[in-house]
Order: C-alpha cells, then sequence, then structure tokens
C-alpha cells in the first residue's frame, strides 16, 4: 500500500536567527508564500501566478489564563508576549527548508497512485518574555498551502487551554462564495451562492440558538469553504488531519473581507485541551485558475499521515441497497412498536408489546432485498431499525438507549444471517447511538464482536440528536476523539465505518481507511424531506468532497414522494440521469442504490448503469467544472479497460462538450448514454431520460444536452 519513491532535500538546514521572513515557493513556482514577524506577529501571504490569494494574515493562538504556570501571573500584561497569548511577541529562532515527493498507492481511491510533493518551510518561534517557543510548518504544493502550530515539549508550555485559535485568512476582494452557515452540530444545509458582503443579511435567523449563545459572529461559515474572485480565481479553505483537537469554523470580518477561524467549544466554552508536545491540524488553501484543479487536489489527503492499518486486505468497496428509503419516505418506521412509554431497555418485554404494523426491518421485508441484492449483484444489504430502543430514541436526553445486539422479535437475526450468506450478500450493521456517546462506548466493545461473530463487515453509525454527556456538541474536541476512537476501535475487529452526523472528514481516511465514507452534509434524505436546491450537487464535490468520501445514498428514481407516502408532498429536484450521474461525480468507495426494488424493476433499463458502474478507479479525469453550475468527470475502472463518465448540472440547462481523449488510442469502444430528453426538467418532467449507444474512440467529441437539475452517465467498454 505505501510503496514509495521517496526523496528528502535539504535546502536549507538552519537560517540566521536574525531572519525574519522568508519566501517559500510551490515545486513549479507558481505559487508563493511570504512569512514575516510584524510587530512581534507572525504573518503570512500567499501569491498564485503573481495574483494574490491571500493578504497580509496574522497567525496565532490565544489560551485560557486560568490554565498558565503560577510564575507567569507577574508578568505586565501590557507586555507583548504575555501567559495568555501565543501571538505576538515573537522572534525568529531558526528556520528550515526541506523539499518532499513520494508516489503513494491508496487502500482505494479516486487513482490508483498519489504524487505528495510539496517544498516545506518550518519557522521556530521564541517568545522573548515568556521564553516559550511554537513552530509554523508550512507546505506548499503546485495547488495549494498547508500550514499548521507546533508546539514542542518545554518547561514553560506543557498543559495549556485553547481559548481561540486565532488563525487569519484576509481575502482581497468581495468574492463569490459557497456557503453554509457556522454550526456546532450539523452540516446538513442546502448552500447559498452569494458575495461575501452578503453573507450577514443572507444568514439572519439561520445560525441555531446554541451559536448565537456563544458569541458566533452571523457571519460565521463552515468549511470546506469554496470562494471565486472576480478575476477568476478559485479557492478552497478547509483543515486536514483532524485529530484531538476541535473542528474549525470561519468568521467573517464582512468590513475588511478578513475570516478568522472559530474553533468548536466544548460544554466549558473552551476550545481544546492541550498537552505538549502536540499539534494543531493542518490549515488548507487551495487555488487555481481552473476549476477543475480544485477536484483534483489531494492536498488533504497528503496532509495526513500514512496508513496505520498493516493489513489492509479485509477494507473493500461495497455496493449496497438497504431497508431505509422506505422509512426516510415514511412507508414505514423504524420501530416495531409505539408503545414508547412502557418501554425501557433490558425490561420490556417486546414480545407482548402489541406491533403497530409498519416495522420495516422485519425478516421477510428484509430477505425481499437481500434477493434483490443478489439478483442485481450488489454486495450488501444495510437494514435500520433492526434493533430494540427506537421507540423512545429521540429528543428524550436518554442516555441507556440501545446495546446494539438486541433485534426485534420479528428480525430473525440468525435466520437473516444465514440466508444473505447463502445467497452470497453480506449484511450492513447499523448503529443508531443517538448522540448518547457514553452510552455507544460502553457497548462498543460487544457491538463490534457481535457483528464480526454474525459477519457483518461494516457499520453505518449515526449521531443524530443533542450529545450526551449534555452541553458537548457534535464538532467539539471531545467529541472529534470519540470519533477517531470508534474508527480506531472498528480497526482493531476489522470492521469498517460509514460515520453519519459525525465531523466533517479531513482526509483521516488515508491514515484509518476503514473510514469508508461519511455523510457530514445534506444527503438525499432531504429530497423526501422537502427537497433540496438543484446545484447542491454540483457544490459538495467542491466543498464537502475535499475531506473524503460521502456516503451521499444517490439512485433516486421515484422523485414524487407522495407515490410512497400520500402524506409527504416532497419532490426530489433532480432527474433521473442526474441521479446516474451521481454514482461518478459524488466519488465514495461505498455506494448504495437508495430507492426501492420495486420502482428499479419499473426502471430497469436505467438501473443496468448502477449494477454497471464500477467502485474502485485507476484514474480520474475532470472534464468540465464550475461551482453549482456544472461538473463532468470521467473514472476508469481498476483492473480494466472500461471507463464511466458522469455530469451533473445546476438550475439552468446547458449543452456538456467533452472529448474522449482519456480513451486508448487505436482503441474502438462502446459508450452507453443514459441522458435527459428536451422535455426533462427536474420539477417538471423529472423522469423522462433516454438511452442510446454510440461507438467512440480517443479522437471522438461529444455534445450532450443537461437539463435544468439534471445530467447525464455514459458507460463506455472496449469492443
Amino acid at each position: 500500500m505505501n510503496r514509495k519513491a521517496l526523496k528528502i532535500l535539504t535546502m536549507a538546514a538552519v537560517f540566521s536567527t536574525a531572519v525574519s521572513a522568508q519566501t517559500l515557493l510551490s515545486p513549479n513556482k507558481e505559487l508563493k508564500m511570504d512569512f514575516s514577524i510584524e510587530k512581534g506577529r507572525p504573518t503570512y501571504t500567499l501569491q498564485y501566478k503573481g495574483k494574490t490569494v491571500i493578504a497580509p494574515s496574522h497567525l496565532g493562538i490565544e489560551l485560557k489564563g486560568e490554565s498558565q504556570r503560577r510564575e507567569f501571573n507577574d508578568l505586565d500584561a501590557k507586555n507583548e508576549g504575555t501567559p495568555y497569548s501565543l501571538m505576538t511577541g515573537f522572534e525568529v529562532a531558526d528556520t528550515a527548508c526541506t523539499t518532499f515527493d513520494e508516489t503513494w498507492t491508496p487502500v482505494w481511491g479516486e487513482e490508483s497512485s498519489i504524487r505528495n510533493h510539496y517544498n516545506e518551510l518550518a519557522v521556530t518561534l521564541r517568545q522573548k518574555n515568556t521564553d516559550r517557543e511554537m513552530v509554523l510548518r508550512f507546505r506548499l504544493f503546485d495547488d495549494g498551502l498547508g500550514f499548521r502550530y507546533e508546539f514542542p515539549q518545554q518547561k514553560n508550555l506543557n498543559y495549556f487551554v485553547i481559548k481561540e485559535e486565532c488563525t487569519q485568512f484576509a481575502m482581497t476582494g468581495d468574492h463569490t462564495a459557497y456557503w453554509i452557515p457556522g454550526d456546532y452540530d450539523t452540516q446538513e444545509y442546502d448552500y447559498t451562492v452569494s458575495r461575501l458582503s452578503e453573507i450577514r443579511d443572507l444568514q439572519a435567523g439561520a445560525v441555531t440558538e446554541n451559536l448565537s449563545q456563544t458569541g458566533f459572529s452571523p457571519t460565521g461559515v463552515q468549511t470546506a469553504l469554496m470562494l471565486k474572485t472576480d478575476d477568476g480565481l478559485y479557492i478552497n479553505l478547509h483543515e486536514a488531519a483532524l485529530i484531538n483537537y476541535a473542528c474549525m469554523h470561519l468568521n467573517l470580518d464582512d468590513k475588511n473581507m478578513v475570516f478568522t477561524s472559530w474553533l468548536t467549544p466544548d460544554s466549558q466554552g473552551d476550545k481544546g485541551y492541550m498537552q505538549t508536545p502536540c499539534h494543531s491540524p493542518w490549515r488548507t488553501v487551495i487555488v487555481s485558475d481552473d476549476a477543475r484543479d480544485i477536484l483534483a487536489s489531494r492536498i488533504t489527503l497528503n496532509l495526513n499521515d500514512p496508513c496505520k492499518i498493516e493489513d489492509t486486505s479485509w477494507i473493500k468497496p461495497c455496493k449496497y441497497v438497504g431497508v431505509w428509503w422506505e422509512m426516510i419516505t415514511g412507508m414505514g418506521d423504524w420501530s416495531y412498536t409505539w408503545d414508547f412509554p412502557s418501554v425501557q431497555l433490558g425490561v420490556t418485554d417486546y414480545t407482548k408489546a402489541k406491533p403497530h404494523g409498519r416495522h420495516s426491518a422485519n425478516t421477510e421485508n428484509v430477505k425481499r432485498y437481500i434477493d434483490f441484492a443478489a439478483k442485481h449483484g450488489f454486495d450488501a444489504v444495510l437494514v435500520e431499525g433492526w434493533n430494540q430502543g427506537w421507540e423512545d430514541w429521540f429528543g428524550n436526553s436518554k442516555d441507556y438507549v440501545f446495546d446494539f445486539v438486541t433485534p426485534y422479535p420479528d428480525f430473525k437475526l440468525e435466520e437473516i444471517r444465514d440466508y444473505a450468506k447463502s445467497k452470497g450478500v453480506k449484511m450492513i450493521m447499523h448503529h443508531e447511538t443517538s448522540a448518547s456517546i457514553r452510552n455507544y462506548e460502553r457497548h462498543l466493545d460487544k457491538a463490534y464482536q457481535f457483528m464480526v461473530d454474525n459477519g457483518y463487515p461494516a457499520v453505518k453509525s449515526g449521531y443524530v440528536g443533542d450529545i450526551i454527556p449534555r452541553g458537548e456538541t457534535h464538532y467539539s474536541q471531545w467529541m472529534v476523539n470519540h470519533y477517531q476512537y470508534a474508527i480506531e476501535k472498528a480497526a482493531e475487529y476489522k470492521i469498517m465505518v460509514n460515520a453519519h452526523e459525525a465531523v466533517r472528514p479531513t482526509g483521516i481516511c488515508r491514515t484509518y481507511p476503514n473510514l469508508i465514507g461519511n455523510e457530514s452534509a445534506r444527503g438525499t434524505e432531504y429530497q423526501a424531506f422537502g427537497g433540496s436546491k438543484p446545484y447542491h450537487v454540483a457544490i459538495l464535490p467542491f466543498t464537502r468532497l475535499i475531506g473524503g468520501p460521502m456516503d451521499y445514498t444517490p439512485g433516486i428514481f421515484e422523485m414524487d414522494i407522495e407515490k410512497y407516502n400520500p402524506n409527504n408532498h416532497s419532490h426530489a429536484n433532480t432527474t433521473i440521469a442526474n441521479q446516474l450521474a451521481l454514482y461518478v461525480t459524488m466519488y465514495s468507495p461505498l455506494q448504495m442504490a437508495a430507492d426501492l426494488p420495486q420502482t428499479y424493476e419499473k426502471y430497469a433499463d436505467a438501473f443496468q448503469f448502477i449494477k454497471d458502474v464500477a467502485m474502485e478507479w485507476e484514474k480520474s479525469i475532470y472534464l468540465e467544472a464550475e461551482p453549482a453550475e456544472y461538473i463532468t468527470i470521467a473514472r476508469k475502472a481498476k483492473n480494466t479497460g472500461d471507463w464511466f463518465v458522469g455530469s451533473v448540472g445546476g438550475y439552468n440547462a446547458r449543452v456538456s462538450e467533452i472529448k474522449f481523449d482519456f480513451l486508448e488510442k487505436g482503441k474502438k469502444y462502446e459508450a452507453t448514454i443514459y441522458s435527459d430528453t428536451e422535455d426533462t426538467h427536474y420539477k417538471t418532467n423529472s423522469q423522462a431520460y433516454e438511452i442510446r449507444k454510440m461507438k467512440v474512440t480517443s479522437k471522438s467529441k461529444l455534445k450532450q444536452y443537461v437539463a435544468p437539475g439534471g445530467g447525464y452517465a455514459i458507460s463506455i467498454k472496449e469492443i
């Protein structure tokens, strides 16, 4: 997995402590980062092809005073370098530059090999008045910048509490932003496209009460944040390797157009408990004058540590169906009974309960999904609502909810297990924690062992609701550490994890590739909760997917949800061709065919693409891209000559123009094109599609109509 062509060259080992400014160039010399000390404050700028991307921006950490050593209390608070600040009073103590170049092989991914090539500047700063040191480490790639704070072990800085990280990203103008509001508990928002100066007015009333009580700015947004300048630069701000640290949001000073980091507080209002030696996550700036380069960037993965799992043979991409959409639409229910006032886990005798008759996770229904998976070549079946506790799981701040091993009476676990095995189908476990973290951790070993004993190789975990312990939120340091604990514990049992409602990904799947998916954004389920904006899927690859794959659960063919549930009048703002394209444009090693079996039988010809599309990729080519407007990607299936193309659009109809020059020269192929028709529209005629075949070579071109909210998908096979 980690075969490397590795070269490390020392460019400059140690510079004079008198040096207070340093320039770092990217390997291709198109990016330039300048670092300096201005009146004791660390400051950086970033340029791309001579254009300023990040104007002079300050760096630093504000500490909580109560955590400091007693001898600091006598320092004059007016002096630079107070005990409560790692923001000013610095001088350069040491400077070192290196270059690094390797090629590594991911367990799964959008290509079979990834180049990790950067020039690095490490600046050791000394705060004279406190005799403390901090290292700022910058890595400049051809497509962007990563930097982090490092705190060496030292006498005057051991245990400390972060009051706030004060990293700035100074913009050069009133850019166009593709954003969702700051929130400590969810990313499940539709994106807004606006000028930076418009965020305050557009966000009025959108920020939750929880955030307003903690001083979160009305211009606060979440990362990954996508931006576009008037002169055609695309900028992405995010973080990488979020380990033992709070998730970062961004607050905008909309008078000066300066973003400043804002860490998620814990229940005490603190932003992080640290012990040296330690470091922050990487702060990332991806930049290009071509939007396709943002999608192709691997900075987030490259800034994470190499894989720590020695044997990865058990980690396998998976295509699955599941007992899920019927509950999401309201056709069925997760719980076995609605008799929740009398339910107490471990006490209630469910055999004496009166089932309400809407429980979807019953043996007969699950077998139907297993048969469907086996018939159509799917790897696995997910079942939600199989275990006891769903009657009163939500909204009651209940600590002991699920035990993750006890099925309902109508879910015959052994029978289903054996039936799936006889059909060659795996079962995916579901662990809804109801955000009761202490309860999940007390059961985690037993639950994972239960999975091993019953042949469940993967788990979909969920964290719906307010976090217990009370006062914590989904993105605090404490919760980030829990998610990491669950991933590492799962690796001990050789279990793959698909975490929903967890913190947004930051490339940790490189280090722990058993993290095969996350939700952490507004997924397909919202199409049954009122619908999502048609351009949503043309923004997510520029934002949420920068950090890692998403379990978006695509494949919805029936757009009028009331046909499943007369009481649900939602409409899925998409088209069938758009849904097919998502299997290519929304990369994930875990892909669900989310609609009902009977719907796929009705549209069997379109369903064929979902059956055919690959799960493992050798190469990815980004053909067209513009945030919120369109994305077109071609991917080559691993170990075959097959290619798949997906294209999604936004609100407006368009004509996509692509070349097939990614195909091998001299060979002939047959392309099966699944597309919108001239009459297709995401709102009024969403199920109209057509399928046609054509012969193509590397010299072929295609002009393809894309309807509003639509798209197209192509399967290409050598002939």
